[in-house]
């Protein structure tokens, strides 16, 4: 089960490292998450928002986060 935060966090973290380093979570490429998927998600709350966000490209529902992110 996911919080309300977690959405935000999707909304508006960026990727810590790696070839998709500094873009935000819920905008990485649903293969990129799929590769997670085969080969282990990180440990902690990261691996977890990338599960998430995995769940939510599958499903299609990327378009329910898009209000979410901070337009600067």
């Amino acid at each position: 089960m996911f919080e309300k935060e977690d959405l935000l966090k999707l909304a508006r973290m960026p990727m810590p490292f790696g070839k998709y380093s500094g873009r935000v979570l819920i905008d990485l490429p649903e293969e990129y998450l799929l590769w997670f998927a085969r080969k282990g998600f990180p440990e902690g709350e990261l691996g977890r928002l990338l599960q998430l966000a995995l769940e939510i490209h599958i499903h299609g529902l990327t378009e329910i986060i898009k209000p979410l992110k901070r337009h600067e």
